[in-house]
């Protein structure tokens, strides 16, 4: 059996307290410290930030007091048999807490990291966050893992390079799982988008909703949910409606051919000068042109840009801008066109054209639009 002195038992149980107190002494001068330094960096008392610094306050004062331990022992004077086994103990304990040390240090790091995305409009780092986290984390056990078995003699080399040989079979068994990792770094290195954005992606329309290590995930209109493989997502053209600075909209009015031109003239004049929604729209960039003849219809180009980038309040401003085309049109006598087919009949003396009667009298028609942008104006809520 071992040959242990009563005087190495006793030295060994006051260092074991003393290993104690190290290690609730640091633990509180450590959180101390790291929560110095936290306020000094992030200039907040999150207490979220307190509950992570705690965590690695206490691995770091394992680590400190099993040092202490590492360095005390040998002065006892221990047998060989016993040194190699309570060294080997110390060092699995020291791999063991590092490992601890680095995983709770990860958590800590991306807390500041997700402070700092929550400052900025980019929605996409903070979707980055669980990805980052997720890899340190695995890459931490890992190298935690090897640093174990070399303490037993086992070669790590072999184990890495077997693990390098079977990932390469991995990956070229798997080469669109490769394909869709590169693609989700290259989306976020290129950053085309950014969470909540609106995307037209091929096919696929929709707000971005998570960007995965795969896949990302795109909610449509009708509140479906697209899944777009990142390879593909990362070599197609996005058109990111996020990004406009205003949203366009342009559409075309057919009036009848039969429109006299003056009022046709009018219209086109007054509304360009008085620019209909001028709240709500840039009140230097919209047009209202006469820009050709259709089928059916003399047509009249209205394009303007609305302010707001919020669908609801684009419907919105559409609306209100329909119903005062629609009165003003009542208000002059005009008629939209639809298709239609006119026959001619030389001769029928009981039957008169079926031509409307215009007034195309300027004052009249002056005074007309001038009263509907008049209660137009009324109608319109004001900015706040």
């Amino acid at each position: 059996m071992w040959a242990i002195e009563y005087w190495q038992l006793f030295s060994v149980l006051i260092f074991m307290v003393l290993t104690v107190l190290i290690f609730f002494v640091f633990t509180k001068l450590t959180f101390v410290i790291l929560n110095k330094i936290q306020q000094k960096i992030t200039k907040t008392t999150d207490i979220t930030f307190d509950q992570s610094l705690k965590k690695l306050a206490r691995p770091i004062s394992l680590l400190i007091a099993i040092s202490f331990l590492d360095s005390v022992f040998p002065s006892l004077y221990f047998s060989l048999e016993i040194n190699k086994w309570v060294f080997l103990f110390i060092d699995i304990a020291k791999v063991v807490f590092w490992t601890y040390v680095l995983i709770n240090l990860v958590h800590v790091l991306m807390k500041f990291y997700s402070v700092f995305t929550e400052k900025t409009h980019n929605r996409l780092d903070d979707q980055l966050s669980p990805i980052l986290h997720n890899f340190f984390v695995g890459l931490v056990i890992f190298i935690g893992i090897l640093r174990l078995v070399a303490l037993f003699g086992v070669d790590t080399t072999t184990i890495l390079a077997g693990a390098t040989i079977g990932g390469l079979a991995v990956a070229l068994a798997s080469q669109d799982t490769v394909k869709n990792l590169i693609g989700t770094i290259m989306i976020f290195l290129d950053k085309p988008f950014h969470i909540e954005d609106w995307i037209e992606a091929g096919e696929v329309v929709g707000t971005v909703e998570k960007v995965g290590f795969r896949s990302t995930s795109v909610r449509a209109a009708d509140t479906s949910v697209y899944q777009i493989p990142n390879s593909k997502l990362s070599e197609i053209v996005i058109n990111n409606k996020g990004l406009r600075l205003f949203r366009r909209y342009n559409t075309n009015l057919g009036l009848r051919y039969d429109t006299p031109p003056v009022i046709n003239r009018g219209v086109c004049k007054r509304r360009k000068r008085n620019n209909y929604c001028a709240s709500e729209t840039r009140s230097d960039s919209y047009n209202v042109e006469f820009t050709g003849f259709g089928d059916s219809a003399l047509l009249v180009m209205v394009n303007v840009y609305f302010k707001s980038l919020a669908w609801g309040v684009e419907q919105s401003s559409k609306h209100r801008l329909h119903i005062a085309i629609v009165k003003l049109a009542k208000e002059l006598g005009v008629d939209f066109a639809f298709p239609s087919t006119t026959v001619t009949i030389e001769h029928f003396p009981e039957k008169q054209g079926l031509n409307p009667k215009y007034n195309t009298d300027a004052g009249r028609i002056d005074t007309a639009i001038t009263k509907v942008l008049e209660e137009f104006n009324k109608e319109n809520p004001k900015e706040d």
